[in-house]
């Protein structure tokens, strides 16, 4: 197959990027779409050129370090698969294939298809384990869970963090990964003592990573190489809502600052070193080409980096106002009722 490839090219996020086109020749069908890359990148070595930087590691669609948007589709034209997983078969000879990295404003770029995806990080850090003793692999069959319990734990567990959703979200919201890490452990006995102050934390600190707010557009179901539903992020929502209503969220005053993390969910947090943002950073004056859905294009949708959400923009207060008022209304109707 003889393919040409456009590809964006920065060096770093102090310089202007580009596209740049290369011809990758005689490419097996049989090759994966890293593999390919890495073909094109021993000919720019051989020439004395600088190679393409991408993420990968596992290669096979575990570890979620791969990833790119490939013709405007993050990890590429075929449903439920990884980019280190997608064939060359998948294309035709002679097409031209663009290929472009996350684009979100939480992601900042580092070099040509690597972004900075630390965000991800802080937000499992935030929340995403269990503070109680579970005990060996032995134990766990003295716990009896439900089938359909499990099914949906072992779904949500799927998520492998690759961003996809981030990309493809017109708001760039991370609502589907945090949701999954949320769920998986929300659904299991080991995660419940935690359950409602894990939903707070976890959001909270999504919103504060600067990752826009959830508008139900379906995107992220539709990218997502381990098909993971949007309903995990019905749960999510549910959770931090029966948390704010019940009071077992945050405590006030307890909310995200820069750069911190969460040593357990029940202490309060520690600054650790400065983020790696800072001195990388951000991808605002990366060009966003119309192939790309990733920033966002609603800004009243996004949290600024740095800034969460002020007091009555939670996302739990207006579904909690609204509920005050029905209740107030009831009782009022009650109340009138028996006078009446």
């Amino acid at each position: 197959m003889q393919l040409t490839l456009n590809v964006w090219r920065q060096a770093s996020p102090r310089v202007d990027g580009r596209f740049e086109t290369y011809r990758a020749n005689e490419v097996s069908p049989d090759m994966s779409f890293l593999e390919m890359l890495d073909v094109v990148n021993e000919r720019l070595v051989n020439e004395g050129r600088r190679p393409i930087a991408f993420d990968h590691d596992c290669r096979e669609g575990i570890c979620g370090a791969c990833g790119m948007m490939i013709n405007g589709v993050p990890h590429g034209p075929q449903k439920a698969t990884a980019t280190c997983q997608l064939y060359m078969r998948t294309f035709r000879d002679g097409d031209q294939i663009l290929i472009e990295p996350w684009r979100a404003r939480a992601f900042p770029l580092i070099m040509d298809l690597v972004v900075d995806r630390s965000a991800f990080d802080r937000i499992i850090q935030a929340g995403g384990y269990v503070d109680v003793h579970a005990g060996g692999a032995p134990d766990a069959n003295d716990v009896l869970i439900g089938k359909a319990a499990v099914d949906h734990a072992m779904d949500a567990a799927a998520c492998i963090g690759c961003g996809a959703c981030v990309a493809a979200c017109p708001n760039a919201s991370a609502s589907l990964f945090t949701a999954a890490k949320i769920a998986h452990l929300g659904l299991l006995p080991q995660g419940q003592p935690e359950r409602y102050r894990r939903a707070v934390r976890m959001v909270e600190q999504m919103d504060f990573e600067g990752f826009g707010n959830c508008a139900w557009y379906g995107e992220c179901q539709a990218a997502c190489p381990k098909a993971i539903s949007i309903d995990t992020i019905v749960q999510m929502d549910r959770d931090y809502t029966r948390a704010m209503i019940s009071g077992r969220g945050v405590e006030a005053g307890d909310r995200p600052r820069p750069g911190s993390v969460a040593a357990s969910i029940n202490q309060p947090r520690r600054s650790p070193h400065p983020n790696s943002e800072t001195a990388l950073g951000g991808a605002d004056a990366v060009e966003k080409t119309t192939y790309v859905v990733g920033d966002g294009t609603n800004p009243d949708a996004r949290t600024p980096i740095g800034h969460p959400p002020g007091v009555g923009h939670t996302r739990g207060n207006p579904l909690l106002w609204t509920i005050l008022v029905i209740a107030f209304l009831v009782a009022l109707a009650y109340m009138l009722g028996i006078v009446l």
